[in-house]
């Protein structure tokens, strides 16, 4: 009889592992699906902020130019014409960033860094742990001396 309760309770016991190792599973796609979603979210917003500043800086890039070459063709000096050359290049830059691939080159250059210089992502001291974490929150918390008294 002892025996048939215990294989019983094994069993059930097996049973209830296998759904909490569901469970977790499912807890962890599911964290992990959130945050790729909020990912994406901040990646569209500063895209869309991207494109909203290109539209400002689009405008004052048109107007200096335009007031720069009415300049450099009423007073006849070449040299006026000197800030776009710099303003040029952060045109092209903030369209490469709002309408260009920059995004797709970055990722590129991300996954390169990752695959061959491991070595400079590593962290100062290496991972965290949960002891130095507790550590160090023992030492910065003012109730963990009330309650080890």
């Amino acid at each position: 009889m002892g025996f048939l309760l215990s294989k019983s309770m094994e069993q059930n016991f097996q049973k209830q592992q296998e759904f909490m190792l569901l469970n977790a599973r499912l807890q962890l796609e599911r964290q992990l699906q959130m945050q790729n979603q909020m990912r994406e979210r901040q990646v569209a917003m500063q895209i869309a902020w991207s494109r909203e500043f290109l539209k400002y800086f689009g405008s004052f890039f048109g107007l200096v130019t335009l007031g720069l070459s009415i300049g450099a063709v009423k007073k006849r000096r070449a040299a006026l014409l000197t800030p776009v050359i710099p303003l040029s290049f952060i045109m092209a830059y903030q369209m490469d960033v709002a309408y260009g691939s920059l995004i797709h080159r970055m990722r590129e250059e991300a996954e390169s860094i990752m695959g061959s210089e491991s070595k400079r992502l590593e962290m100062p001291h290496g991972m965290p742990t949960f002891e130095s974490i507790e550590k160090s929150r023992r030492a910065k918390s003012r109730l963990s001396s009330v309650l080890e008294k």
